[in-house]
This record gives C-alpha cells, sequence and structure tokens, in this order.
C-alpha cells in the first residue's frame, strides 16, 4: 500500500522580487511519508529555494512571486505562516551559529518548547530526550558557540527534535564538519529516519558522503529545474552529475578506470563484488605504471618559516604546541584536522590576528613576528572559513572592488581585476545581485574574490571550498593553481580530503594544538594512528585496495595518474 503523500508540489515556480528570471520553476514532486530524500544539486541551482519554501521562509520571509500549488498533509501551504510550519517541519541550518539562542546547550534545545508554553517539568524530559537521542546530554550546561563543528549540528538538530516534527530538513549539513563528525551526522540522520521514520529531506551536493544514508530517491537539480528523480543506482547509472558540477563517489571513477559496466550504489556494493569483478580492478591496478613521485620540498628558501609556535586563549591552556614548519614558493599545501585541533589559531597567527607566546615567524628570510596586521596583509591575505563574517557591502562587485577602491588603484585595473576574479570564481553573471539573494556557498566564493584581487604574496583559505560545487571547486582550484605559477604559496585549511590528495603537494595535520604530520597526504591517509588522532577517515578507495590485498599508497597515486591522464587505462 502507498504511503501517505506528505509533501507536493505541482507546477510550482518562484521568483524573488529584485530577481528577473525565477529561482525555482514548474517543480512537480511528491514526497512520501518516511522517506529519505537527497536533493543533489551545485551551488545556486535551488536547493535551499526548494527547502525554504517548504519550510515556510518562503513566502514569508524571502518575498517574492509564487505561481503553482504547494501542499503540506494535504493542505495548502500558504495557509501555514513559519511558526505553524515549525510544529511539523524541523529545520538544521547550514550556518550552525546562527540557529542559537540559549547560553547553554540545554536552554538552547528547550527554547521552541518555551515558545510553545511546554510545562518546565515535560519541558526538562523533553530536552534530555533530545540531546540523548544526539548523543550530546553530557553537554548539557555547555555553551554551545564552545562546541566542535559536529556537536554544534548535533545540537541544532536536537533544538528541532524537541518540538517532535515529523518532516526534517537538512540544509548543507555536511559544509562545514571535519570528516569524522561528518561520518557521525550521517551516521546519525540515517539512525533517526531508521527509528522514527521521519521524513527526511537533505540538500547536498557531497554525494558519496550521503549515499551511507541509503536515501531512498535522489532529486537531481540545476538552474531551478529538477533535472532528475530516480534511486541512487538509477541516478548513477544516468551518467549526468558531472555535467552539473556533482562529484561522482571515488570508487564510481574507479569502476570506470577498471573497464566495469557496473552501477556501485554505496561502498559497501564494490566490497562484495565477485572474484571476476575484483579481479579488473586489480588488473587496472598493474597496468598504471607511471607514479609522480612523493616529493619533499626541494631545496629552495622557504619564502615563509614557522618555528617553535605556541599559543594560550588563557594562561596554561595551550592551543597550538611547539609547531614548526615551512612554506615554499609555487607550492600548495593542505591543513587537516578536527574542529578545535587548532588550525584556524595557527592561520590567524601567520596573518597578525593573534600574535604567538613563544616561536618566530619569517617572510623571505625576514622576522615577521612583530608586524602588525595591517602589514601583513600586503603579504599574507587570510579568507576566513564564514562567509558573513568579511561581507560588508550590498553587492558582488561592490564587494569584489572594495579593498582596491580603498587603496586607490586605478578605475581601470579595478574593472580588469575584479571582472577576471569574478570570471574564475563563476561569478559574472551575479556581478549585479544582492549579497542576500546568494547561496552560502556562493557568499564563499564572493569573499575569496575580495582577496584574490590584491594579488598577495601568500594566500591563506580557510575551508575555500565548503559549499561549492565539483564545477565551481574544480575551476577555482586549477585558478589557484596557476597562480602559484607565478610563485604565489597556498595554505588551505580544509576538511576536503579529496582536495588535499588532489591539489595539495604536502598536508601538515594538527591534532590536540600538535602537529603531528607534514608528508605527501597520500601517505597520511593510509595512516590509521593519524587518521583516528585528527578526526580523519578512510577514504573509500583506501578501504577498496586494502579488501583487494594492493599497497593503499600505490592505489591512491595510481587513481590520481589515471584521472590525470582522462584515460580508462
Amino acid at each position: 500500500m502507498n504511503k501517505n503523500i506528505v509533501i507536493k508540489f505541482a507546477d510550482f515556480s518562484f521568483r524573488y522580487h529584485n530577481l528577473e528570471n525565477p529561482t525555482l520553476e514548474n517543480i512537480n514532486l511528491e514526497i512520501q511519508d518516511g522517506e529519505k530524500i537527497l536533493i543533489l544539486g551545485r551551488s545556486g541551482s535551488g536547493k535551499s529555494t526548494l527547502l525554504h519554501a517548504i519550510n515556510g521562509v518562503i513566502p514569508f520571509a524571502s518575498y517574492g512571486i509564487t505561481t503553482g500549488e504547494l501542499l503540506i498533509g494535504g493542505n495548502d501551504a500558504i495557509q501555514k505562516n513559519i511558526f505553524t510550519r515549525s510544529k511539523e517541519i524541523g529545520t538544521i541550518l547550514q550556518d550552525m551559529d546562527s540557529q542559537f539562542i540559549g547560553l547553554s546547550v540545554g536552554e538552547d534545545v528547550a527554547f521552541s518548547l518555551e515558545n510553545e508554553g511546554v510545562h518546565s517539568h515535560n519541558m526538562l524530559d523533553k530536552v534530555t530526550r533530545s540531546l540523548t537521542q544526539v548523543d550530546m546530554l553530557e553537554f548539557f550546561d555547555n555553551s554551545p558557540y564552545e562546541l566542535s563543528g559536529g556537536q554544534k549540528q548535533r545540537v541544532s538538530l536536537a533544538g528541532v527534535l524537541a518540538s517532535s516534527p515529523q518532516i526534517l530538513l537538512f540544509d548543507e549539513p555536511l559544509a562545514n564538519l571535519d570528516p569524522a563528525s561528518a561520518v557521525k551526522i550521517t551516521d546519525l540522520i540515517k539512525k533517526l529516519n531508521d527509528e522514527s521514520a521521519k521524513t527526511i529531506l537533505i540538500a547536498e551536493h557531497r554525494l558519496e558522503e550521503c549515499l551511507e544514508i541509503e536515501p531512498d530517491r535522489i532529486i537531481v537539480m540545476a538552474a531551478g529545474r529538477i533535472l532528475a528523480v530516480g534511486t541512487p543506482a538509477e541516478i548513477l547509472s544516468m551518467g549526468i552529475l558531472n555535467e552539473i558540477g556533482i562529484r561522482e563517489p571515488l570508487y564510481c571513477e574507479l569502476l570506470g578506470f577498471s573497464k566495469l559496466d557496473t552501477v556501485a550504489a554505496k561502498l559497501g556494493d564494490i566490497l562484495e563484488f565477485d572474484t571476476a569483478k575484483n579481479q579488473k580492478i586489480i588488473n587496472w591496478f598493474h597496468q598504471i605504471h607511471t607514479l609522480k613521485p612523493f616529493e619533499k620540498p626541494n631545496t629552495r628558501t622557504a619564502v615563509f618559516s614557522a618555528q617553535n609556535i605556541s599559543f594560550a586563549y588563557l594562561e596554561n591552556k595551550l592551543v597550538l604546541k611547539d609547531i614548526s614548519f615551512d612554506l615554499y614558493p609555487g607550492e600548495i599545501v593542505s591543513i587537516l584536522g578536527n574542529n578545535g585541533a587548532g588550525k584556524s589559531t595557527l592561520t590567524g597567527i601567520m596573518s597578525g590576528i593573534y600574535s604567538s607566546d613563544t616561536g618566530i615567524m619569517t617572510l623571505n628570510g625576514i622576522d615577521i613576528s612583530s608586524w602588525k596586521i595591517k602589514k601583513r596583509g600586503q603579504h599574507i591575505a587570510l579568507i576566513m572559513q564564514n562567509p558573513n563574517q568579511m561581507i560588508i557591502k550590498m553587492t558582488v562587485w561592490d564587494e569584489v572592488a572594495f579593498c582596491l577602491l580603498n587603496e586607490g588603484v586605478d578605475s581601470d585595473e579595478i574593472q580588469r581585476r575584479v571582472e577576471t576574479v569574478l570570471r574564475v570564481c563563476g561569478l559574472w553573471g551575479y556581478r549585479n545581485w544582492p549579497i542576500s539573494a546568494l547561496s552560502y556557498g556562493q557568499k564563499k566564493r564572493v569573499t575569496i574574490a575580495a582577496m584574490l584581487v590584491l594579488e598577495p604574496q601568500i594566500l591563506i583559505l580557510d575551508e575555500p571550498t565548503a559549499g561549492q560545487d565539483l564545477k565551481t571547486y574544480r575551476e577555482f582550484m586549477r585558478f589557484l593553481q596557476e597562480l602559484t605559477q607565478s610563485g604565489l604559496s597556498i595554505l588551505i585549511v580544509t576538511h576536503d580530503l579529496y582536495l588535499a590528495i588532489e591539489y595539495s603537494s604536502r598536508s601538515l595535520v594538527l591534532a590536540n594544538g600538535r602537529l603531528i604530520a607534514d608528508e605527501h597526504p597520500a601517505r597520511i591517509l593510509v595512516d590509521e594512528e593519524v587518521i583516528n588522532s585528527a578526526g580523519l577517515y578512510e577514504l573509500s578507495l583506501v578501504t577498496i585496495a586494502r579488501k583487494l590485498g594492493l599497497n593503499p599508497i600505490e592505489f591512491l597515486y595510481k587513481f590520481i595518474a589515471s584521472r590525470e591522464r582522462g584515460t580508462n587505462e
């Protein structure tokens, strides 16, 4: 027997008042009670707008023109305002900090219950039950702002669960999480559906991780339209994901390299391959002979050196402990580690936001430890993780041109630099847009562009690709690679292990404020001790290599070599 239809779109379209074209166009979709739905699409495809239509942000907070029909629980959605809908629909935002209200975890989870007039005894029971569901009860009295990204995500979820909504909406839930936390969140989402049969909609572009949730269906969106709806196996077999800027799982690429004409909807499908299929992967491995060497930095003089850097926000509570490393001209280096490991603090010290308690830093051999932030900013540009902390202008063009105008750069040069960077960052079509109308991922690209126009000597990017689709991500990383040809050194703080292994020559790994590894990422990502200490996870390719009895480091390098050649050897 068919389940009840809990959400139904019929010829639904929406256009913001200040835009010429619709953000959602002719949406026809039915969601059944208890389904797990993954809404897949590149940044700006309309994923978040679709969720906003469901939870009432559209049209009650984001104004525009709506046509067509949206039914929730069989009733016309326009009859239910945001508050009414929040009782049956819970939303977990991408920017977790913006969702916190209370001074403690317990207070924050209780907030919605207070608004509903729940009695204090019942309220405590509900808060306790919700925090227990997400394994956060022990943090009841902690400030939510002191938690790691993964813990914040779970507290946000607990606050939503306290009101017992039947429908849960997740907007880019993995965007700001370290790898290990992302795995925990996907496990938790799957558990919620398994145990409570809640209807769950997840807007994401990180497909490989979300496939482990085992979604019932995937909705593929592009330019505000639904391109395809189907099971994971059906969507993967269509071959449309790369075309619209979505990264296929690494193991799907591996199947192509191995000339296996089969579909794997999750990693477990490959781990259960028969002998004949396994042999095809082994044959591919042995046929690839050309490997890039595992290179350490050469004998060139370091452009930047950190020696024995330590730092504490509070006395006797070190956040960084004796950190030493070098950056060389023209290299891309990634910094890996779990939330709270000290990655952002280290880059803050480099850029002059903080002053280290011990140690020295040199730039081109000159001690810069005493340089103020303005002087360092002429050589070292830092792009923060949260774009909302950097944006100060109303439109995209004005934001990107702002620093150049302040420096008195010639108007023709401003035009040239801003246009070049906007095109590279995929923002040229949005140059006159109000920044408030952009997605979170698009806002991140605006802040990146605003720093790139300054042409710094060292570029530090804190999670630059979080929230970015595959096409924009690869275009941007290629742009960074081009910048290094002129000698620019790039340091990237990231949770994206794919980025680390594809684009960085080295990875610095932090754990509990210490540098525990400085090595090529392929070696790091097969080191179980480093992975466990730093909140990383084992890549699917490594899992496959181990199962087949193949050297996982060579396996990773041969995979990259096959991709770079563009051939399925």
